[in-house]
């Protein structure tokens, strides 16, 4: 990434609101944000994967390597959450009845993370891999950042 696309991809990123970071790859995740879409009570968030080049500028200078994760990753207002907190946040600015799982974010991170990272862990064996990251329609590629 050049040091000018790198800029656009900071002024993208920062600029219009919260970041999705899902693996690309994932069958579950692919779905999830699929998902996600279909749910959202108004359609704020936008998606990367994090085989993306804006994931490889953006996250490490949150302190994340996306080469390393192992979890979905939410950027918003220049925070990162991640694994049950990301999908957590997420799921708050669904529809009803889904945002009500919002709830279980009193629940103690470490404690909700355990059932996470069980599911992150065997994410691929459960659901499958893909070869290529999922493309979305063309309806929803603006949605889409990287």
């Amino acid at each position: 990434m050049s040091a000018a696309d790198a800029d656009a991809a900071v002024d993208v990123e920062i600029g219009a609101g919260p970041v999705l970071y899902f693996d690309g790859v994932c069958n579950l995740c692919s779905s999830s944000v699929q998902f996600v879409i279909d749910h959202e009570a108004a359609p704020e968030l936008r998606f990367a994967s994090l085989q993306s080049p804006l994931a490889a500028h953006i996250l490490p200078a949150l302190g994340k390597d996306p080469a390393k994760l192992n979890s979905v990753v939410l950027v918003d207002n220049g925070v990162a959450y991640e694994r049950s907190t990301a999908a957590l946040r997420v799921a708050v600015r669904l529809k009803a009845p889904w945002r009500w799982m919002g709830v279980f974010l009193i629940v103690p991170a470490v404690l909700r993370d355990l059932v996470y990272e069980l599911i992150a862990k065997n994410r691929y064996r459960m659901f499958g891999k893909k070869e290529a990251c999922w493309l979305p329609s063309p309806a929803l590629k603006a949605r889409f950042i990287a």
